[in-house]
């Protein structure tokens, strides 16, 4: 886990994959523990930390995570996420060059929580009855060998939306089994990694530009000299 930003107010940390953000059935450690135990060390604090989550990567994806330090700043940044005033940008790395090579993509997302999956349905009809509406943009920036990677400027914040959407368009995330890609990673994780996030603070009203290196695996590696920010 590596701190990106801190102040009083928020803390972002470049979230490694098959960590969780938050607490599930499996009881196993999260995010948010580690992130409350650095705060609890570093500044000696007794009884519990308080920290708000403000969003949730899913837990084979990495990247940058933001967490309130405050009430307030919880309460504002949810605002802040709600009205579509960040800037999200994602990496992925994909086992099939799309087609075309840059696009917006927009579909009606529908949940199976018994599953624990999303579908992805080209238009509204009674199949899609209370789907929402999801919007993306992507740009492959780098190929190598059977590997492409793509740009994604989020629009929208639904579960699983960028996984749901490129394997609707035939282009699965590498590792992502869940949404059709053919083999797992051996760790588990997908190559899906949020890269940077763009707003406005909530209290100091400064710009906040946080980006995450991508983890050190050996097909991140081999795009570890792109710039597409």
């Amino acid at each position: 886990m590596k701190i990106l930003f801190e102040d009083n107010h928020l803390i972002a940390v470049n979230k490694p994959n098959n960590v969780l953000v938050q607490g599930d059935e499996t009881g196993d450690e999260t995010l948010a523990d580690q992130v409350k135990k650095y705060i609890k060390d570093k500044y000696e604090k007794p009884g519990d930390v308080y920290l708000g989550i403000i969003h949730r990567l899913d837990r084979p994806v990495s990247g940058v995570t933001i967490f309130a330090r405050t009430s307030k700043a919880l309460e504002r940044m949810n605002k802040i996420f709600a009205e579509r005033e960040v800037k999200k940008t994602y990496w992925a790395i994909v086992g099939r060059r799309p087609d075309p090579f840059n696009g917006h993509l927009t579909h009606y997302i529908l949940k199976d929580t018994s599953k624990n999956v999303v579908k992805a349905y080209d238009t509204m009809s009674s199949r899609a009855k209370g789907a929402k509406q999801a919007d993306l943009d992507y740009e492959l920036i780098a190929e190598i060998d059977d590997c492409y990677l793509l740009k994604i400027n989020l629009q929208t914040g639904r579960p699983h939306q960028i996984r749901a959407q490129l394997a609707k368009i035939g282009c699965p995330i590498r590792g992502d089994v869940k949404y059709g890609f053919p083999t797992p990673n051996k760790d588990s994780s997908i190559h899906l990694h949020c890269k940077s996030i763009s707003f406005e603070h909530p209290v100091k009203k400064e710009q906040v530009n946080l980006t995450a290196s991508v983890p050190k695996e050996p097909t991140w590696k081999m795009f570890q000299t792109i710039d597409g920010d």
